[in-house]
């Protein structure tokens, strides 16, 4: 639970904003988020 998230790319900021923005812009976080969620789905497939 974060009021902010900052998000670095190559050591600058890149975005930042609640999640619901982050996802909101479709960039960067919503690329990393979507990656890790992702790995949470096939595990639970091949449990």
């Amino acid at each position: 639970m974060a009021d902010r998230i900052l998000v670095l790319k190559e050591g600058r900021l890149v975005e930042c904003g609640t999640h619901q923005e982050l996802l909101a812009l479709r960039g960067e976080y919503f690329t990393l988020w979507n990656l890790q969620a992702s790995r949470y789905a096939e595990a639970g497939k091949t449990r």
